[in-house]
């Protein structure tokens, strides 16, 4: 059963137990339902997930890979948390820029899907260059009847060719999806793409790389705005680069973007066309007393998303998850230790290059939960509604329909539990830092490497 509240101008869906108790995203009881992906320990770089995203209902699933590939699931009729492949089609080729001599890789940074209008399916997927609309259909008919080649697509002998054929369409047993390219938007970066945003008005959305935020018109591929641009006069004086931007889901017109300091900004593009000056910034102040070596790294935010209503922020650091409120500015009104275990261990993760990793975090469906990722394929759910939190680990080992995930524990230091795993014994190499949730259930698909996993929530 599901019954909605209203907490502070959000709509939070709560659900009840036969009993009428209420069922909190902590308190589900989280299930392996699906692996994708090749279970051989020699994985290619090219088989990386590097993206993960469900479409606005749910139906479609899209993943990205450092292959340049993009794979598009399709929800299976019937059941829940289960999708089976629908298309798979090559997004972008590894380039070669001759002017300044550097490679541009094939790998997909971002996709996003259009909201849906009719049977086909639209959706947005860029490298660090190069951003592609693509128009995913089915094909249900073929042409045939053709005057100058037969049924096969062999060309006939002029001199057999006695009369004149009209072609009509034909009906196929077979489904065919088919992906076309139908816009290309390039030489608008100089710098790397981190992020691209779709805009409430279904028109425009933004790209950002490491220092500049453009705004473009989905139907214009020669001319974009700059609306953001932080790059010096002198690059020596550069103290911080853009690292995500997202618009707001409700005002066209509201965005923010974050950076490597540990700020976000929130602008408004009816103010002025260029958005060096920002409406207001958010940015918790850091104790002096617990300042280090690694503080400005670790502050930097990898990810930052809107609520559902718009009214809150949620924003990925190194070690923590942070919420933060529109009206106020000064400081998180909540924050969540992903993995403070790992602070003693910031030198070795600095040497290992682990500590500029980049971590995604999501809402859980109706922004009453909070979803990121952690290292020894490790991820974490934290429950807004009674500040609980539940460590899980995506493992092929727990590959099995229908199995409850136990609850993963790290324990420090020379005493720990039984059920707890060390803080010495953590995979480094195995990490998520990609993940989604599905718009309108409890399902969760998280990208572990190269492999795809889905868990339900009951």
């Amino acid at each position: 059963l599901l019954y909605t509240i209203k907490f502070e101008g959000e709509v939070v869906y709560m659900a009840t137990g036969a009993n009428g108790a209420n069922i909190s995203s902590s308190d589900l009881q989280w299930y392996f339902s699906q692996v994708k992906g090749n279970v051989e320990e020699d994985i290619t770089d090219a088989d990386i997930i590097s993206t993960v995203q469900f479409n606005h209902d749910g139906e479609f699933l899209a993943t990205g890979d450092k292959g340049g590939r993009v794979v598009i699931f399709q929800k299976d009729l019937g059941v829940k948390g289960e999708y089976s492949v629908y298309s798979t089609f090559q997004s972008h080729e590894p380039q070669f820029d001759y002017l300044k001599s550097l490679e541009i890789e094939e790998k997909i940074n971002e996709i996003q899907w259009l909201k849906r209008q009719n049977n086909n399916l639209f959706l947005l997927s860029t490298n660090d260059k190069t951003i592609k609309l693509w128009k995913v259909s089915e094909r249900r008919y073929r042409m045939d009847g053709f005057n100058l080649y037969d049924e096969y697509g062999a060309q006939r002998d002029v001199q057999s060719i006695n009369k004149l054929r009209i072609p009509r369409l034909v009906p196929v047993n077979e489904l065919t999806v088919e992906a076309t390219t139908k816009k290309l938007y390039d030489k608008a970066h100089v710098y790397h793409i981190n992020s691209i945003s779709l805009n409430s008005d279904d028109e425009t959305y933004l790209s950002a790389d490491d220092l500049r935020i453009n705004l473009w018109h989905l139907d214009s591929t020669n001319e974009c705005y700059n609306v953001v641009d932080i790059k010096p006069a002198n690059m020596e004086e550069l103290t911080e680069v853009i690292t995500a931007a997202k618009f707001h889901p409700q005002h066209c017109n509201y965005f923010v973007y974050s950076s490597s300091k540990g700020t976000i900004r929130l602008c408004d593009m009816r103010a002025q066309a260029l958005c060096d000056q920002h409406a207001k910034m958010f940015e918790e102040q850091e104790d002096s007393t617990t300042k280090s070596f690694f503080s400005e790294i670790i502050s930097s935010i990898s990810d930052v998303k809107f609520s559902s209503c718009g009214r809150y922020m949620v924003s990925r650091d190194y070690l923590t998850v942070k919420l933060w409120d529109l009206n106020m500015d000064s400081r998180p009104i909540e924050t969540y230790n992903v993995h403070e275990y790992l602070r003693s261990k910031l030198c070795s993760l600095y040497e290992n290059d682990c500590i500029f990793d980049k971590f995604e975090v999501v809402w859980g469906g109706p922004s009453n939960s909070i979803l990121t990722g952690s290292y020894n394929n490790f991820f974490r759910i934290f429950d807004r509604t009674n500040n609980k939190d539940a460590c899980f680990e995506a493992s092929r080992e727990s590959a099995k329909p229908k199995t409850q995930l136990k609850h993963c524990k790290v324990g420090v230091g020379p005493k720990r539990r039984k059920d707890e795993i060390s803080v010495e014994m953590l995979d480094f190499n195995h990490k998520i830092l990609h993940a989604h949730w599905h718009p309108t259930d409890n399902v969760i698909a998280v990208a572990a490497t190269n492999n795809l996993y889905l868990f339900t929530g009951k």
